[in-house]
């Protein structure tokens, strides 16, 4: 039996056919690449699902005789976005004259199906067409390499200063955010999507006075979703997520307090993330009340490790914790019901209704644009007094 299906196989990859497992849902086909794509690249789909890595090893697409690419999902449920890359943002699929394309989408659907798709061009087929910086003056790079004992690793570490830090002597507040590739270069981030957050914090300043340094901490690539949960989901990774908030709380912190003039009590210190980024925000304030006064938790992704909700259940929050859990009506089907639920468990835990904001907005989608649309808000209640 063990040899028939071994010849099955080999059968099956000689003739291009792809055996889809029992609980796949949907196949993407690569029916067609750009005559000059080298043979020896590999085709990753970048996607919504894995967090818009462009080289997830867990999302390599397998090149069969026919000189096609193929790769089978795992099961899921909701809207699927995604592109193709040969492993990184460099090498991302283009239309035919270079044009960046827009975000393919598809609709999952119950049981088995395939998308068949062709890839007109890449993007570095056209070395003259890349993407600008969008960094406002008063973004830096705190170190490209900045070292985390906790993780055994470096990491590109972003720094936002207010607008009129080298003219005064004020402290300030500061917030520490996640996917700093995300948050002001459009250059860096996925696909070139970023939240605007020196944009919006620099209008901040102009007609409100509001001052704040934004800590950006990249995240580690394929090591995000392992750094961004406390706890192992058995099939996606996880498990650093404490290393990871050590690593804010021991190290980094301590060097942003000792080299730039911050306000360094709970009060005037904040955390936020979106998806992943949102989980390890909401873990990080109830690990560290002593050091989180603030939490922006944008779009969490609660369904990742449903231990959070037991750990939440039996872990009191500073009474003067002020929390924002913010998602879209149009992201998964669990993403709202998850939310509504640790709202209810912090309510049930002693968290002040008046520290607590939750909004469900109806358009909301899993995106960078969703999630600028809303920060200045999220910051603006955050911060207030």
């Amino acid at each position: 039996m063990k040899m028939w299906r071994g010849l099955f196989a080999l059968l099956s990859l000689f003739l291009g056919v792809l055996v889809v497992p029992a609980e796949a849902q949907v196949t993407v086909e690569v029916a067609k690449v750009p005559e000059k794509t080298p043979l020896e690249d590999t085709l990753f789909l970048a996607a919504n699902l894995n967090h818009w890595n462009p080289r997830a090893t867990r999302f390599a697409f397998k090149r069969a005789a026919n000189a096609r690419y193929y790769l089978t999902l795992p099961g899921g449920e909701g809207a699927l976005e995604y592109k193709i890359t040969r492993g990184n943002w460099e090498k991302v699929e283009t239309l035919l004259n270079g044009t960046g394309r827009g975000n393919r989408t598809y609709k999952v659907k119950p049981g088995r199906d395939t998308v068949r798709i062709e890839v007109e061009n890449w993007q570095d087929n056209f070395p003259t067409t890349t993407k600008d910086h969008t960094a406002t003056a008063n973004v830096l790079i705190l170190s490209n390499q900045f070292w985390m004992p906790q993780l055994k690793q470096s990491r590109r570490i972003w720094l936002y200063l207010p607008p009129n830090y080298a003219t005064s002597d004020k402290k300030y507040p500061v917030l520490y955010m996640h996917d700093g590739q995300n948050l002001f270069d459009a250059f860096y981030s996925f696909g070139g999507a970023e939240w605007g957050v020196d944009e919006s914090l620099n209008e901040q300043f102009e007609s409100n006075g509001r001052e704040v340094i934004v800590v950006g901490i990249d995240n580690g690539g394929e090591e995000r979703i392992n750094e961004y949960s406390p706890w192992r989901n058995k099939k996606l990774g996880g498990g650093k997520g404490d290393a990871y908030v050590d690593f804010l709380v021991q190290t980094l912190k301590p060097y942003i307090d000792a080299h730039y003039r911050t306000l360094t009590d709970k009060e005037h210190t904040g955390v936020a993330g979106s998806s992943m980024g949102g989980l390890i925000s909401f873990y990080a304030a109830l690990k560290y009340p002593q050091v989180y006064g603030k939490a922006g938790v944008f779009s969490p992704a609660f369904w990742f490790a449903p231990e959070i909700f037991d750990f939440a259940a039996k872990t009191k929050p500073a009474p003067d914790l002020k929390m924002f859990l913010l998602a879209g009506a149009k992201e998964s089907k669990q993403m709202v019901p998850d939310m509504a639920r640790m709202r209810d468990v912090l309510v049930k835990q002693g968290l002040k209704p008046s520290n607590l904001k939750y909004e469900v907005h109806e358009d909301g989608e899993h995106t960078e644009a969703y999630w600028q649309r809303e920060f200045p808000r999220v910051f603006k209640w955050l911060f207030s007094r």
